[in-house]
C-alpha cells in the first residue's frame, strides 16, 4: 500500500519537476484518477495548470453538471463541449480496438486546442499501474495509454500516479480531501459509454445505454461494488404490449475486486435483479432483454470492449 505521507510530496515535486515554469493542461473527467491527478497538478503549479473537462458525448447521465459543480475552485476549468466531433469521429467503426484508438486520438487533438490557447506545453494524465499493463500486454489499449497517436503536440506528458493501483489512488485522494463523491466513487473507463456498446456507438445507443447505467449504478449501491454497469450488446426479440419488437439486449454486470486485474461477479438477489429489468426495459421503448453477466475476469475483462 501507498505510503501517502511521503508519495504526496514527491508527486507534487515531480510535477513541479517536469513542467517548471511553463503550462501544462489536465485531462479531468471527474473520476477518481483524473481527479487525484488533477488535485496533485493544482498544488504543485497552481495557475500554471488548466484542467480541461472534454464532454465527448459519451459520459454518464448528469456527469457533466457534477464537473461543474465538483471543480468550480479552479477558475482555470475549462469545460470542452465535443460531442459532436467524437461522434463523427466514431461513426461507422465497430472494431474494439480502433473504437479506443479513434477515441484516443480525438480526446489528444482537443487536449492540443486548449493547449494552444493557454501556451501549453504539458499534459497532466490521471494513468495508474493497471492502465500501463494492460496496454502495454495484449489485452486492451486505454485511450490514455495505449489509445494515443503516434504524434502528440506536447513537449511532454506527465503521470504522477503510474505505479499506483486503484486502491492507492483512492488513499491518496482521501489524503488530499478529496470529496466522497470523488475518492469513493467507482470507476468509469475512459473511452466512456464507447466500450459499453457493441458495435457502432450510435445515438441511439448512447440514450438507451446512459440511462441503464443509471438505474444500473442506482439500485446496486448498496452492495458496494467495484464496478456496476450495463452494456448494449445486440438486439434481439421481444413484445411490447400487442407489438413483437426487435429491441436492444441490454446486459448488466456487476463485481467486485482490490485492483482491477482480477474480478468476481457478484451475487445479485433476484428482487433486484427483476426491479433493474422492469426499469430498463420501461426506461427505453426500444429495449427488449435484459440478462445479467456471472463471469469472472478472468476469462472476460470487466467492461465489455
Amino acid at each position: 500500500m501507498v505510503d501517502v505521507e511521503s508519495f504526496i510530496p514527491e508527486a507534487t515535486d515531480e510535477i513541479a519537476e517536469a513542467i517548471g515554469d511553463k503550462n501544462a493542461v489536465i485531462a479531468l473527467s471527474g473520476g477518481v484518477d483524473s481527479s487525484t491527478a488533477a488535485a496533485l497538478a493544482y498544488e504543485a503549479i497552481g495557475d500554471q495548470l488548466t484542467a480541461v473537462y472534454v464532454d465527448t458525448g459519451l459520459m454518464r447521465k448528469g456527469e457533466t453538471d457534477e464537473i461543474r459543480e465538483t471543480f468550480g475552485y479552479m477558475d482555470s476549468l475549462r469545460i470542452v463541449e465535443a460531442q459532436d466531433r467524437f461522434l463523427d469521429a466514431l461513426g461507422g467503426e465497430t472494431d474494439p480496438e480502433e473504437k479506443r484508438h479513434v477515441i484516443g486520438e480525438q480526446f489528444i487533438r482537443e487536449f492540443e486546442t486548449v493547449a494552444r490557447d493557454v501556451d501549453a506545453d504539458y499534459l497532466v494524465q490521471g494513468t495508474i499501474y493497471p492502465d500501463r499493463i494492460e496496454s502495454e500486454g495484449t489485452i486492451k489499449s486505454h485511450h490514455n495509454v495505449g489509445g494515443l497517436p503516434e504524434v502528440v503536440d506536447f513537449e511532454g506528458i506527465v503521470e504522477p500516479m503510474r505505479d499506483l493501483y486503484k486502491d492507492e489512488v483512492r488513499e491518496v485522494a482521501r489524503a488530499l480531501d478529496l470529496e466522497e463523491i470523488i475518492s469513493e466513487r467507482m470507476p468509469f473507463p475512459g473511452p466512456g459509454l464507447a466500450v459499453r456498446i457493441i458495435g457502432e456507438v450510435t445515438e441511439e445507443k448512447l440514450e438507451v445505454a446512459r440511462e441503464a447505467n443509471h438505474v444500473v449504478e442506482d439500485e446496486l449501491e448498496a452492495y458496494d461494488p467495484w464496478q456496476a454497469l450495463a452494456a448494449v450488446i445486440g438486439k434481439a426479440t421481444g413484445v411490447k404490449g400487442d407489438n413483437r419488437v426487435h429491441g436492444w439486449v441490454v446486459a448488466v454486470r456487476s463485481v467486485e475486486s482490490r485492483d482491477g486485474m482480477t474480478a468476481r461477479a457478484q451475487e445479485i438477489d433476484w428482487e433486484t435483479l427483476q426491479r433493474i429489468q422492469s426499469r430498463i426495459t420501461g426506461s427505453h421503448e426500444t429495449v427488449a432483454r435484459v440478462v445479467y453477466d456471472v463471469t469472472h475476469k478472468p476469462p472476460a475483462t470487466i467492461e465489455y470492449e
